[in-house]
């Protein structure tokens, strides 16, 4: 299966979130193909350093806003967009506990808002939904079909059900007002840009490792991430995006390795003389996580290539510049 792309020179694309780590990779990208894109981020998490090398260029433009209270009159928010990608929403477990509301509206109310103005240009939309949404999954690797294992109340439901609101809202938009959807689920996923103190595995296990830090894994060390290194993934979102598919796609890798495993790993690529240590596991901590990526081979022609060892040395060395060590 081959994608043909759909979106270059001429067409104009809107971001929300654009200056957080994912989505401003993939905005690299989409300025690389032609596009004009206006990124709209209002830097809860983003930030302006993760696209200051696009600040020049007459193709981008990035607008300072909260989504969650609706598109601000601007110049470049005016004329019709082409596709609209909704990457907006704090993603990390220590945003889950500090930006509870923010995250619920980010999910809701900005994507209503954001369906409505593609519906009205007739413009692609993109929903970024998560692997959270299988929530602690009983289903092992998780097909796209699979309802998932979602504590309504726990402290990451604020993340997991805004996505599945998302996720419905979008289907909702597709089935009544004929809008022309796509939903990625996105797996864990790292590399450069991501923030030191964000609260996930990887920068965290980096950052202890520079510093010579104890390697601090949560429970036993014993449960599973499938790690995928992020031009992967932006490679597949593309994919989706260029496709007819509606979705929902799995995104991701089968790189699939336990915690313990992957700190250890760390240490020894960084050269780090750390040690791993366990602490209390926190609350609805998924067991293992790892896609079914049947889909995304089949209708997309997805294949991922960056094993986890090449990644990781490149994300140790960003660290390792970022943090001066």
């Amino acid at each position: 299966m081959k994608v043909a792309p759909r979106f270059g020179p001429g067409h104009r694309i809107l971001v929300t979130g654009g200056a957080g780590f994912v989505p401003s990779h993939l905005v690299d990208r989409l300025i690389d193909r032609g596009c004009t894109v206006v990124v709209l981020d209002n830097f809860v998490t983003g930030s302006k350093d993760n696209v200051a090398n696009l600040l020049e260029k007459p193709t981008f433009t990035l607008v300072e806003a909260d989504i969650s209270e609706g598109l601000p009159n601007h110049p470049a928010l005016a004329e019709r967009f082409d596709a609209i990608l909704h990457m907006a929403s704090p993603a990390s477990p220590t945003d889950f506990e500090k930006l509870p509301v923010e995250i619920l509206r980010v999910g809701s109310v900005a994507t209503l808002h954001l369906l409505e103005r593609a519906t009205a240009d007739g413009a692609r939309f993109l929903m970024a939904s998560t692997s959270e949404a299988y929530g602690d999954p009983k289903e092992h690797p998780q097909r796209e079909t699979y309802w998932g294992n979602v504590n309504p109340i726990g402290v990451r439901s604020v993340y997991d059900e805004a996505k599945r609101f998302s996720e419905a809202a979008t289907m909702g938009y597709r089935r009544s007002r004929g809008t022309d959807t796509a939903i990625v689920r996105i797996f864990n996923t790292y590399g450069p840009r991501m923030r030191p103190d964000d609260g996930r595995a990887i920068p965290t296990f980096i950052s202890q490792a520079l510093r010579g830090e104890p390697i601090t894994v949560h429970g036993t060390g014993n449960q599973t991430r499938s790690i995928c290194y992020v031009d992967d993934l932006v490679r597949g979102i593309l994919l989706l995006l260029d496709s007819t598919e509606t979705g929902p796609i799995n995104c991701g890798t089968e790189h699939e390795m336990s915690m313990r495993q992957l700190a250890e790993l760390i240490v020894s690529l960084s050269g780090s003389t750390s040690e791993v240590s366990y602490i209390t596991r926190s609350a609805d901590d998924p067991e293992m996580r790892r896609p079914d990526l049947t889909l995304a081979r089949e209708l997309l022609g997805y294949e991922p290539t960056v094993a986890p060892e090449e990644g990781l040395r490149r994300t140790i060395e960003y660290f390792r510049e970022r943090l001066g060590y």
